[in-house]
């Protein structure tokens, strides 16, 4: 289907565009790339850093997700939640789509090239490649266990950040990544339950679908005892203080408890709400490890 111009307000050709970034997904990520930067130094992060460091690595992203667009195209015409995007309803072509990431890719790396350091310009390039490669063309169809390789992809932003500040990689950054990969499955795999008819639709291998939800719900609840245990690892090498440790036994203890709500059954919607809480979730975890930090400062 093309794009008429004449029967479509210009506005919303550029929020198609928009779209193909998926920027709800990429704001979250710069919330984390911001408290990588902000962790790594007590000096503070130089302004060009902090704007062009996350425009960088933001842009990158966008392409990552641009190209995950254009893959799934045939996979979201077919399911609820994504026969609306720009490719599954024609909107865009495929060759403009990858186009449009392209051009995305080649600023941002330029960015972070120009602003920061190349090391962090080819971390990033090897956490787009994970995504919109390894992942999107590759893991998703042919494993059961495709969030949970691929995750470590879309885990890469606090360390992105840490890197563009400090030009290096050490165990703190590391230990963030780690955060959001034991993160990833719980959180995608409640998602996964919600869908799972859509999946199997789209001959899709997610963990529902290949294994069935008893064992889903299992190893969501395994994965957040991981979670829960990892996410205490900053106060234990005094990365973080009270605080912290406070809000991460918090958060952690409602996380578990959507686990448990969904292992059991008991609650209509769980796997959605289990979802959405679990973005909830990290927002506020990495915020509570930036406030703890300042607070640490003026002590």
């Amino acid at each position: 289907m093309a794009i008429l111009i004449g029967e479509r307000p210009s506005q919303a050709i550029w929020r198609d565009y928009l779209e193909l970034t998926k920027p709800k997904v990429v704001v979250l990520m710069l919330i984390t790339s911001l408290v990588g930067m902000f962790l790594a130094t007590r000096a503070g992060v130089p302004w060009t850093v902090l704007v062009f460091g996350n425009l960088g690595i933001a842009l990158c992203a966008g392409g990552a997700a641009a190209v995950n667009h254009v893959v799934d195209r045939r996979i979201d015409a077919i399911m609820a939640r994504t026969h609306k995007r720009p490719l599954a309803e024609g909107r865009v072509s495929p060759t403009a789509a990858l186009t449009f990431a392209l051009v995305l890719a080649a600023l941002g790396q330029a960015m972070l090239l120009a602003f920061t350091n190349p090391l962090t310009a080819w971390l990033t390039l090897a956490s787009l490649l994970g995504y919109a490669v390894i992942y999107t063309g590759f893991l998703k169809r042919a494993t059961p266990q495709n969030i949970v390789i691929g995750g470590l992809a879309g885990a890469a932003p606090p360390l992105l950040g840490w890197t563009a500040a400090t030009g290096h990689v050490s165990a703190e950054p590391l230990l963030l990544v780690l955060i959001i990969f034991a993160w990833t499955p719980p959180h995608f795999w409640a998602l996964a339950i919600h869908r799972k008819e859509e999946y199997a639709k789209a001959d899709i291998p997610m963990l529902p679908v290949t294994h069935g939800e008893h064992y889903t719900k299992v190893h969501i609840l395994l994965y957040t005892f991981v979670l829960l245990a990892v996410s205490l690892m900053p106060y234990v090498i005094h990365m973080s203080g009270t605080l912290y440790l406070v809000c991460a036994l918090g958060l952690g203890a409602r996380f578990l408890q959507w686990a448990v709500v969904l292992y059991r059954g008991t609650r209509p919607h769980a796997a959605i709400n289990t979802f959405k809480y679990s973005i909830y979730y990290l927002f506020l975890l990495f915020i509570a490890l930036l406030v703890d930090h300042y607070l640490l400062l003026n002590l």
